[in-house]
């Protein structure tokens, strides 16, 4: 290679190039005179990664387990940790913390943070809608006309900051509630916040499936506002949206754009086997854990929230627009600052995915 085409001091450049090999534009590179390195054609530069997610057993995140599952990481050159943690805001914290190499997340947090001054990106979507619930107990769910009606009660999310308590703070804007309104109980993802509302420590939950699905069998719920639904997106979020996602600091993403883009390939792949997979290849493919003693609740919970899942990765940009609108309704920190969208996300390693698995 000649100098010409890339000066050998010129770091940002270099990754510049990298990055064009990895997004399918090495022949183009070629022709014009100007060869990519060798090191384009190399593995991940990091294939041992830790990826930290706030509930794992949650449809929200259900492509990264389908990922893990089929060996999609391992065919990708990647040995991948996956750390559980009770709520979204936990796993970033891992990340930010530096014990976590990426999250399996809720976009919320890319704006969030970009607000204070820390800057995060999100690389691939799982999910194009919320699938949160807000569930009252049934004594309390017959009094439910509004949000106006959440005042004062004790709302169980999986954790404090993570996108349940945010969409909480959604439904209390709309009535001109700040978050203090109510108060905010962390209860985790699973097994916790079941307990939660059968105890009584609160008095709704908002969650995510299967937690909601079995608290509906049980009969201790009713849903007051669901966004499993198009119907309930509309209400809440303004339609399209982008929801559960995968994101990285963009420090990591600029150095490891060969892993970054083996990450997104797995997931991308995951994405698109769930379009197609049946309710039972499913379950046959999840860890029993995920749906216990109960193996035809897990599929009727899965297909309340089938629609909620990414069909290519792709994040789009009504959704990133939607999710800005809503943040900055109850966050005076995102309304106050001056938020570049364009940084919060990048679509070009699932435009890659999707050209090698079509």
């Amino acid at each position: 290679m000649t100098s010409s085409c890339l000066p050998p001091a010129d770091r940002e450049r270099r990754i510049i190039l990298q990055r064009l090999a990895g997004v399918g534009l090495a022949a183009a590179a070629t022709a014009v005179g100007c060869p990519l390195p060798a090191l384009a054609a190399e593995g991940p530069e990091k294939p041992r990664l830790t990826i930290a997610v706030g509930g794992k057993g949650l449809f929200y995140y259900l492509p990264l387990t389908i990922a893990e599952r089929l060996g999609y990481f391992k065919d990708e050159g990647l040995n991948v940790e996956i750390v559980d943690f009770p709520g979204g805001a936990k796993a970033l914290q891992a990340l930010m913390g530096g014990s976590a190499d990426l999250v399996s997340g809720s976009f919320e947090h890319t704006i969030s943070l970009q607000a204070k001054g820390q800057w995060i990106k999100a690389v691939a979507l799982e999910g194009r809608m919320a699938g949160i619930v807000l569930a009252m107990r049934k004594d309390r769910a017959a009094r439910y006309k509004s949000p106006k009606d959440l005042k004062g009660l004790k709302i169980g999310v999986t954790a404090p900051g993570s996108s349940t308590n945010m969409f909480v703070n959604t439904l209390l804007a709309k009535e001109g509630l700040k978050p203090d309104a109510v108060s905010i109980i962390g209860v985790g993802a699973g097994a916790g916040a079941i307990a939660a509302i059968r105890r009584g420590d609160v008095d709704a939950v908002a969650n995510l499936d299967p937690v909601i699905s079995t608290l509906e069998v049980i009969g201790d719920v009713v849903p007051v506002v669901d966004t499993r639904t198009e119907a309930g997106m509309q209400y809440v979020y303004g339609g399209a949206y982008a929801a559960g996602c995968i994101y990285a600091t963009n420090d990591f993403i600029i150095h490891n754009p060969r892993t970054t883009q083996a990450v997104v390939n797995a997931l991308v792949r995951a994405d698109r086997w769930l379009q197609k997979a049946t309710p039972e290849q499913v379950v046959a493919t999840v860890p029993p854990e995920f749906y216990g003693s109960d193996r035809g609740l897990y599929k009727v919970s899965l297909m309340k929230n089938t629609a909620a899942f990414s069909p290519d990765g792709t994040i789009s940009p009504d959704g990133v627009q939607n999710v800005y609108k809503v943040l900055r309704s109850f966050d005076p920190t995102v309304a106050g600052a001056r938020i570049d969208l364009s940084k919060t996300y990048d679509n070009s390693f699932a435009l890659q995915a999707q050209r090698k698995y079509k």
